[in-house]
């Protein structure tokens, strides 16, 4: 019986592209599979017809083959691209590569569970092991956040091994194939219909061993070592604030890239100030008198410095005052952030006989002083009056 042609078995014309022959054969694939169509006795012929037709035409050069000479090109004809009893480039359609050409497939709808989206470079070989990237926190005082400060920390980590130069291989040697996976870095392994592939145990995917491991990091091609870095951290930062130091993290195995330190910024909390993004809030507590009669007080600033605030007379507590440009710088430019001055009016205590005399005194004088204790009260006997009646 005649081979049907293969664009007619997937249902696309012969100028459909690669994508197009794809999505068609995913289309047969799902509705053709033996486990949906147990009740068609067909099902699992047409299922492999359809895996033969996508093996040859997802292939550019099997693909021109066909488009020239039709199914003569893979049955042993000398036809352009044929061998001499082999058929096209080895293997004939249904000789093994229908579980190749169903693999494509299985890796694009199931590779992010299987592994089989890690493929990297030709022959499906991994790439060396990017080293790990690396956390670091480092706690700094708000002094030093204002200012910003070159700082030095160490680092555990691991670190390209100096005998083997990262090889892994004593001596520098150069590494092998991997026997297992033939430097393909992956094995499949037959499961019915499906084929699953999985990376290899033999290399670890990188699809080349080493025959004779550097005795100093056992073939890791690394070593554990504390590393001192310098690190700049920028005037403003605040928590939160990230760092990276490229290629500072773990080194990679046997020569792989290096990953990335990022360095995130603590601020301990400061026994004056208290910070809210680029501004700062100072308390400052001052005499009954003080805030009665109104004068000057010195607050410190974050640089360092001392300002002169001029107290109103007559302040109450939680009156803030501002000033200008005192605050915290912000980390990207842009200048500064500002400095809240809040009164905190403080009773006094431990009175003796002659202050608690001129207390008393100073209160009988002042009842028309205190405005909003009078309005507090009359709006009390208000209530009151109202609740009797």
């Amino acid at each position: 019986m005649a081979k049907r042609d293969y664009y007619e078995v997937l249902g696309v014309s012969k100028g459909a592209n690669a994508d197009e022959i794809k999505k068609a054969y995913r289309t047969k694939a799902k509705e053709l599979h033996p486990d949906r169509n147990k009740d068609n006795p067909n099902a699992e012929k047409q299922f492999k017809e359809a895996g033969e037709a996508y093996d040859i035409l997802k292939d550019a050069e099997k693909k021109a083959a066909y488009d020239r000479f039709g199914h003569a090109a893979f049955e042993g004809g000398t036809g352009a691209g044929a061998r001499p009893g082999g058929g096209f480039g080895g293997a004939g359609p249904g000789q093994g590569d229908f579980a190749s050409a169903f693999s494509d497939v299985f890796d694009d709808l199931f590779g992010d569970f299987m592994g089989g989206g890690a493929r990297g470079g030709a022959g499906g070989r991994q790439r060396a092991a990017r080293g790990a990237d690396l956390r670091y926190n480092l706690r700094v005082n708000l002094d030093e956040a204002y200012r910003g400060l070159q700082k030095t920390i160490n680092v555990p980590t691991s670190v390209a091994c100096d005998a083997c130069d990262g090889s892994g291989a004593e001596g520098g040697a150069e590494p092998t194939t991997c026997p297992t996976c033939s430097g393909m870095g992956k094995v499949r392994a037959q499961q019915g219909f499906f084929t699953v592939e999985r990376t290899c145990p033999t290399c670890s995917g990188l699809g080349q061993i080493i025959k004779n491991p550097c005795n100093v990091c056992g073939g890791q091609g690394r070593v554990q070592k504390d590393r001192s870095l310098s690190v700049n951290i920028p005037a403003g930062v605040e928590i939160g604030t990230r760092i990276r130091l490229a290629g500072e993290g773990e080194a990679g195995m046997r020569g792989g890239p290096a990953g990335d330190l990022y360095i995130f910024i603590e601020v301990a909390p400061h026994k004056i100030f208290e910070r809210e993004d680029t501004n700062l809030f100072c308390r400052v507590p001052v005499s009954v008198a003080k805030a009665a009669l109104g004068g000057d007080i010195e607050v410190p600033t974050i640089d360092g410095g001392r300002s002169r605030v001029k107290i109103p007379e007559g302040s109450q507590s939680g009156r803030q005052m501002r000033l200008r440009g005192k605050g915290m710088p912000a980390l990207r430019g842009g200048g500064h952030g500002d400095m809240f001055i809040e009164l905190a009016v403080e009773t006094p205590v431990n009175l003796t006989a002659r202050q608690k005399e001129i207390l008393k005194e100073f209160d009988t004088l002042s009842e028309d002083n205190n405005p909003e204790t009078k309005s507090f009260f009359k709006s009390v006997k208000g209530f009151w009056d109202s609740m009797k009646s």
